[in-house]
């Protein structure tokens, strides 16, 4: 799989300018939702939880 498949495996300079990329085309999806959606489809449910736990609002 390369990187646009699996962002997270790009040291981190390459993933801004991925971001920054995404950006331009006026993507609003935050990175933490596609790295929940990235996990689930690695089968990593309890992981994808975890980080949907971190978006859920504090009150």
């Amino acid at each position: 799989m390369d990187h646009c498949t699996q962002p997270w495996s790009l040291p981190p300079e390459g993933f801004r300018r991925l971001l920054e990329l995404c950006w331009q085309h006026e993507c609003d999806l935050d990175p933490m939702i596609l790295r929940a959606r990235l996990l689930r489809h690695q089968g990593n449910r309890l992981q994808a939880a975890s980080v949907e736990q971190e978006l859920l609002p504090l009150f």
